[in-house]
């Protein structure tokens, strides 16, 4: 679902060259640097990394991987709001819902998220990312950066935050003015719509399962 999106936020995230940064970024930038930075460190440790070619090294392979998706899931899920995202991804079906219901669909739709970001981890390949700017309307940012390919092109890409208490959390993701939550608004929305909500669950439930 949607990998497009996670392509180029987790590229963001994990940008090792960041380039033209703001030279009097705001707190909402500020935020988002920071756990830029925290996941550069970890995707980067050298601890953390290891080719795998025999039996030892791919034992130690698949652990080392293993802390260092545990790792990377703690720090973005230090900066996304998941119940926020939630919320506007369920849209007029999460009023109904009850409070067990919405937290199983929080976990899930995290996870899901979670997965998604993951798998493209592997794929980074030094994508170069622009701090373009940020706009601050009281408790709610926009955050804009423009991330450049291999091949030079520039993908735009606003992320959405929300001030809580001292901090800013990020609860949607724009990539090329599509949004992240309209995106699986709709594709949960449709499959509500024919399966009933218990049909969205099962098939959130069967699409994160721990292999």
């Amino acid at each position: 679902m949607a990998p497009k999106f996670f392509w180029a936020g987790t590229f963001f995230f994990v940008s090792i060259i960041a380039v033209s940064t703001l030279s009097q970024a705001g707190e909402p930038t500020e935020s988002i640097r920071k756990t830029a930075d925290r996941i550069i460190a970890i995707v980067s440790d050298p601890e953390l990394q290891t080719s795998g070619k025999d039996v030892d090294e791919k034992k130690s392979h698949k652990d080392k991987l293993k802390k260092r998706n545990r790792l990377v899931r703690e720090a973005v899920d230090e900066r996304f709001d998941w119940e926020e995202m939630s919320r506007r991804t369920l849209a007029r079906y999460w009023r109904d819902r009850t409070d067990d219901e919405k937290k199983e669909f929080i976990d899930l739709f995290g996870k899901l998220l979670e997965r998604t970001y993951l798998d493209q981890v592997e794929g980074y390949s030094g994508e170069k990312v622009l701090y373009v700017g940020e706009t601050v309307d009281g408790d709610y940012s926009v955050v804009r950066v423009k991330i450049i390919t291999k091949k030079e092109t520039e993908i735009p890409v606003k992320y959405r935050l929300k001030k809580k208490g001292n901090d800013w959390f990020v609860y949607d993701v724009i990539i090329e003015g599509v949004s992240l939550v309209n995106n699986y608004r709709t594709q949960f929305n449709t499959i509500i719509v024919r399966y009933k909500y218990k049909g969205l669950i099962k098939r959130l439930r069967a699409k994160v399962k721990t292999d």
